[in-house]
């Protein structure tokens, strides 16, 4: 559906909060911050308050939330629901005939375990400082600094250079075939003329004394695979020689105990390379020839016990995830399953992998099913938009490196780059590595101060990229 508001506005009067928390941490009126990063937090925290926990997902109350907004400050949007309730909004600001830019964000969450966090998960709490809520990281804080940027550019009136498309998705956090994949398969005409994407996947880091923002390029490609191992069913007092359960078992002992060969792709080795002064003394010189260092057995293990996110991109690796077997503890069934959390660099054959782990598992009674499974792409760092990533980086964060680099998880930025649009992974945001272990986790937080900064670094961004000189 299209919408517009019923009288357009020629700029957008936003509702500044006067907590203190908020004039505290922003300085003020005239501290010379933008009134739209500033309202950043508190817009944040109602956000947090629209539950997509995903399952079910429910994002057309996120959909309802940003409708409003937009038809507040005269945006015309347009909504679609891939299924009930599962609900997409995207609106286009008009400009020049440069590939133009999409803001992609995702509006569901997963879910939040209220009996181990200090305050409701749900209610967009400020306090101490800062905002609580599952998806204050992952990532409706991200999706907040892009929507304050999009309004700013509205409301700023200039000429653009190129379209600005802001687009929330649902489903990511379960692959996001209800959302961006969706968009992509029945909708591809909205992304007509987009050569440039921002989405979540990257971070902006605190090590230390320096500050280094990680800008996703590529990631390993997700491969999820059901085995099921087929046996006689019988009763549990009456054990059998082998079983659906012990074959499984056995299948998923072999698995564990697989390493699969070290291989470094070129974003991967630029990476590390990137990262190299950052490490700890034994590891920095391992980091700047990682290739050689990869071929060690024995700094693989020395690695995977110290940061096993980052061994994980120097290998493809299988994670045995799930175990379903009989429904009754006295039944012995005739099937049982395991599923696999698979993540393959982006240069393997999926089909050659799954071959590889049957000749591993080697038992015909055992099927193999793959549930799910992307393309890979990587997007290249030789871009005007990664260029003004750089220069607004060092002039709002000075010190700062920009480093292209390599996520072991998956986003929706692959939909994308399989239509030929170069995506990024960028968030504005400076974490410690304390602070990042938030995201999926409990008590998930995001600064008054840091939502602020990166709100302005986002529009500074945007602006940059998108404005006529």
């Amino acid at each position: 559906m299209r919408h517009t508001s019923g009288i357009a506005l020629l700029s957008l009067c936003l509702v500044i909060s006067t907590d203190a928390v908020l004039a505290q941490n922003a300085g003020g009126p005239g501290s010379g911050v933008s009134d739209f990063a500033i309202a950043a937090p508190e817009r944040l925290s109602e956000y947090i308050q629209v539950d997509t926990t995903n399952p079910p997902g429910n994002e057309s109350r996120a959909v309802a939330f940003l409708a409003k907004i937009f038809e507040s400050a005269g945006i015309e949007y347009e909504t679609a629901e891939s299924a009930p309730g599962r609900g997409n909004i995207w609106a286009r600001l008009k400009g020049g005939r440069k590939p133009g830019l999409v803001l992609l964000h995702h509006s569901d969450v997963v879910p939040a375990d209220a009996r181990y966090w200090d305050v409701d998960p749900y209610a967009g709490v400020i306090k101490d400082g800062y905002v609580y809520g599952r998806g204050a990281l992952d990532m409706k804080g991200l999706g907040i600094t892009q929507l304050q940027a999009f309004l700013a550019l509205h409301a700023s009136g200039r000429k653009l250079n190129r379209d600005v498309l802001f687009v929330a998705t649902a489903d990511e956090e379960a692959g996001g075939l209800f959302g961006a994949g969706w968009l992509v398969k029945h909708k591809p005409e909205i992304f007509k003329g987009m050569g440039f994407l921002l989405n979540e996947g990257g971070s902006g880091q605190i090590l230390g004394d320096d500050k280094v923002f990680l800008v996703e390029v590529t990631q390993k490609v997700p491969l999820w695979l059901r085995l099921t191992a087929h046996g006689r069913p019988g009763h549990g007092s009456s054990p059998q020689v082998e079983t659906a359960v012990t074959r499984l078992f056995r299948a998923g002992e072999r698995l564990a105990e697989s390493h699969f060969e070290p291989r470094v792709i070129d974003a991967v080795e630029t990476m590390f390379a990137g990262l190299a002064d950052y490490q700890q003394p034994a590891f920095q010189a391992p980091y700047r020839d990682i290739r050689k260092a990869s071929q060690d057995e024995e700094f693989m293990l020395g690695l995977q016990l110290e940061n096993p996110g980052a061994h994980a991109l120097l290998r493809n690796t299988c994670s045995l995830t799930r175990v379903e077997g009989s429904s009754k503890i006295n039944v012995v069934p005739a099937e049982a399953s395991l599923e696999l959390d698979c993540r393959l660099l982006p240069d393997q054959n999926p089909q050659a992998f799954i071959q590889q782990l049957v000749t591993i598992v080697n038992d015909s009674n055992i099927d193999f099913e793959t549930l799910m499974n992307f393309t890979p792409a990587v997007s290249s760092q030789k871009t005007e938009l990664f260029r003004v990533i750089v220069s607004m980086a060092e002039d709002r964060v000075p010190g700062a490196r920009v480093i292209p680099s390599v996520t072991t998880g998956f986003t929706d930025s692959h939909f994308f780059r399989d239509m030929g649009i170069v995506s990024y992974g960028f968030a504005p945001f400076m974490l410690t590595p304390e602070a990042h272990r938030g995201v999926h986790g409990n008590n998930e937080r995001v600064s008054v101060r840091n939502m602020i900064d990166a709100t302005e670094r986002m529009i500074d961004l945007v602006e940059r990229f998108s404005l006529k000189p």
